[in-house]
């Protein structure tokens, strides 16, 4: 086995602490990845502090990991020993349901293992996230990651990065089509640049006006204070698409009037509680309220191809693993841009 040095959250009330356990060996088709930067998702505070629950303890959070590739099996043959790799927020699947065989391994109707707070296919093996500095997986769900762009604004986008492009994918986001953005935070921020460099029309709803400047420092062609507007009157029927990615409670019938007929609004972030919904919204313009979860490990391979070739990187604060619980409660109340990245040779 090989030993590895982390930080991981012994229960829900616990702050995270230096920890100790072991990865497998490298087999035959397995990469043995040194960690240089893991994002913090703000789904790793609610997972470990299991606001969502269902928290498997000790947790080691993390799923937005880049590295370089240390050692490789006998059978690998899609990397080798100094490429850079990354790891997104699963590991395995079941590889056989239909969901696997069309490369869209995030919705496995069998056993999706996620990077962490899950076992392995196995029932009883646990999964260790990136707040660590090794990590063992199977070739075919690590992603090649380019040298174009700074390591460290990479590591985000295998979460917030691929959770907005899927979508903005899937709904055909391009030249031509109004797509709007709810919230600028981690995800919001990341489906501004992506949007942008799609060619569409974007315009950034946040409730908090000083984020004006970002907004168009990103790419957005427009921002809407939203306690300061009556968006339902003003922005009535506009939008092809909303990526909403606020977590916070909201009123998701006043965003719906903004979409144009046939038009669709897609949930990214998970509220703590249920939404109250009326059906007429949806019902008088056909519209659409959707959901979408990252991406498959070839959308994923896709998405990073393409911020490179665009020049699209993540906007990171750096900090330090013994910086993590501070950077838990600053992510909690908002206080960065956009994304903490652990540097995990502080490890």
């Amino acid at each position: 086995m090989i030993q590895v040095k982390g930080y991981a959250a012994q229960s829900a009330t616990s702050v995270l602490a230096p920890f100790s356990f072991q990865r497998r060996e490298v087999g035959p088709t397995d990469i043995l990845i040194d960690i240089e930067y893991c994002g913090i998702c703000h789904s790793d505070i609610h997972q470990a502090r299991n606001e969502w629950g269902g928290s498997l303890f000790p947790m080691v959070p993390g799923h937005e990991i880049v590295g370089k590739v240390k050692q490789i099996g006998n059978k690998v043959r899609q990397f080798k020993v100094g490429d850079k790799a990354g790891v997104g927020c699963f590991v395995d699947s079941c590889r056989s349901c239909p969901s696997c065989k069309e490369n869209e391994e995030q919705y496995c109707e069998g056993h999706l293992v996620t990077t962490y707070n899950n076992v392995e296919k196995d029932g009883k093996t646990p999964t260790y996230g990136g707040y660590s500095n090794q990590i063992v997986i199977d070739e075919d769900y690590a992603l090649k990651i380019s040298s174009k762009l700074p390591l460290e604004t990479i590591a985000p986008l295998l979460c917030a990065g691929i959770t907005t492009y899927s979508p903005l994918r899937h709904w055909n986001a391009e030249r031509g089509k109004r797509v709007g953005i709810v919230g600028l935070g981690g995800l919001g921020h990341m489906g501004v640049k992506l949007a942008a460099a799609m060619g569409a029309e974007v315009t950034v709803l946040s409730h908090s006006p000083h984020k004006e400047a970002d907004a168009r420092r990103l790419g957005a062609q427009h921002f809407v204070a939203t306690q300061k507007t009556a968006i339902a009157e003003v922005f009535a029927n506009h939008f092809d698409l909303i990526l909403d990615t606020v977590s916070a409670p909201h009123d998701l019938n006043t965003y719906l009037s903004t979409v144009k007929k046939d038009g669709t609004m897609v949930l990214l972030g998970v509220p703590p509680d249920s939404t109250q919904l009326s059906a007429f919204p949806l019902i008088l313009k056909r519209r659409r309220l959707a959901g979408s979860l990252i991406g498959g490990i070839k959308e994923t391979q896709e998405m990073l191809d393409f911020c490179a070739e665009k020049n699209i990187g993540s906007d990171v604060e750096v900090i330090s693993a013994q910086e993590i619980n501070t950077a838990y409660e600053r992510t909690v109340k908002g206080d960065v841009k956009y994304r903490f990245v652990i540097d995990c040779k502080t490890f």
